[in-house]
């Protein structure tokens, strides 16, 4: 059945949505990889320290699990290495981050209640995956639940899943100051990740700091979804930082940003305008949501700021290094990023890429400046195999010109 499902409902998808209405991505599935870790590990004692890893999942909402990751054997500044994609940004291809994630194991916990907060932090687990630096952890492994490397558009790819007895945090952590005052105040969430944010906390502990029900109203805090909440911690840094810049002036001149990693290419255009936004993503045949034989793309608009024509983290990710770009400069300007995604982009492997690709494109600063419209298709082209139709969509938006729809150029 999946094989007759548009591609442009796998890269609406990307896996997590369901939308062709079977019971798990074929796609995904079929780049799971085998490691013997698992084997090596069933009902022996576990020792390592977690990078800090936690991984709230979302199936079977409300009633939850758990992941805690763990390296075997590995401690201290070596075990961060495990989950620390500032560190592979630019240092690690693709099959070295798939290698180096299918060594860390999950931890699995029991099903607990997203209400049932206090469960984890009574055990120290919550404190510990929560802790700017590496916590030991001991476990007695039960079985294995998969000994598969799985992937995600939003997560790192995840190692073999181990259920185990019990889990003891035989470390000490050390949470950042800013994150021990706020478990204690009674903040709203989004209020709560601004302050982090302003403060200099690192942006997964943030999201690990939600997700396990750190954050928010002392009286409604639950755990939260990984996958939810890394969204959700984009879109309240973006929000802040949009509503200040929306009184900024607005840039001087048209600017292109470019760079490129692990199979995808990025360009981003800044024009004088009040704040509106455009993401494009081009998928190449073969790449991981694109098993058809034709280029097929994705477009989403914020016409109107914090309104968009689609929900996509990917997108929501880019626009946060957009933001912070603007806000650097204390500048608004009209947004335009376009995503090309290459064959070779065969696993997912979260989008913190996105997100960190883009801002290395613009904090090198413009490679093109004040272009005429002509000069930006020759660049586009020149940098990228996006096909014209595709172009106009993003030279109709940078320069508020009108052309003709794409329906005629795309047909499924």
């Amino acid at each position: 059945m999946w094989n007759r499902v548009s591609a442009r409902l796998c890269i609406v998808c990307k896996g997590h949505k369901l939308l062709c209405g079977l019971s798990r991505c074929p796609l995904l599935s079929a780049y799971s990889k085998r490691v013997s870790i698992a084997e090596k590990l069933e009902g022996s004692v576990l020792g390592g320290s977690t990078p800090p890893t936690a991984v709230v999942g979302e199936f079977g909402y409300p009633h939850v699990t758990v992941y805690v990751g763990v390296p075997p054997d590995v401690y201290g500044d070596e075990a961060k290495f495990y989950d620390d994609p500032q560190s592979w940004h630019l240092r690690l291809g693709l099959e070295d981050i798939v290698e180096l994630r299918s060594g860390l194991a999950m931890l699995t916990l029991p099903r607990v209640l997203v209400t049932d907060v206090n469960r984890l932090y009574d055990s120290e687990i919550g404190l510990a995956v929560v802790s700017s630096r590496p916590v030991d952890a001991e476990a007695r492994v039960r079985k294995r639940l998969s000994p598969v490397v799985s992937f995600d558009y939003l997560l790192p790819p995840m190692g073999p899943k181990l259920q185990v007895e019990t889990i003891n945090i035989v470390g000490s952590a050390k949470m950042p100051r800013k994150l021990e005052e706020i478990i204690f105040d009674d903040a709203k969430a989004s209020e709560a990740i601004a302050e982090l944010y302003r403060s200099g906390v690192e942006f997964y502990t943030i999201v690990r700091a939600l997700s396990i029900g750190f954050l928010g109203r002392k009286s409604s805090r639950k755990l939260v979804p990984t996958r939810w909440a890394i969204t959700a911690v984009d879109t309240a840094i973006g929000n802040m930082l949009l509503e200040r810049i929306r009184s900024c002036q607005m840039v001087s001149e048209t600017m292109v940003f470019y760079s490129e990693y692990l199979y995808n290419k990025y360009i981003v255009v800044l024009s004088p305008g009040s704040y509106k936004a455009q993401w494009i993503e081009v998928w190449h045949p073969k790449a991981v949501y694109n098993p058809s034989n034709a280029i097929d793309y994705l477009e989403i608009r914020e016409v109107v700021p914090g309104k968009f024509t689609d929900m996509d983290g990917g997108y929501i990710a880019a626009r946060t290094s957009v933001l912070e770009y603007l806000h650097k400069i204390g500048r608004q300007a009209r947004v335009s990023i376009l995503r090309e995604i290459l064959p070779q982009y065969i696993y997912p492997v979260g989008n913190w890429q996105i997100r960190q690709t883009v801002a290395h494109a613009l904090n090198k600063g413009p490679i093109l400046t004040s272009p005429s419209e002509q000069e930006l298709r020759e660049f586009i082209a020149r940098k990228t195999s996006i096909p014209q139709p595709i172009i106009e969509k993003a030279i109709e938006f940078i320069y508020e010109k009108k052309t003709k729809t794409l329906d005629t150029w795309f047909k499924h």
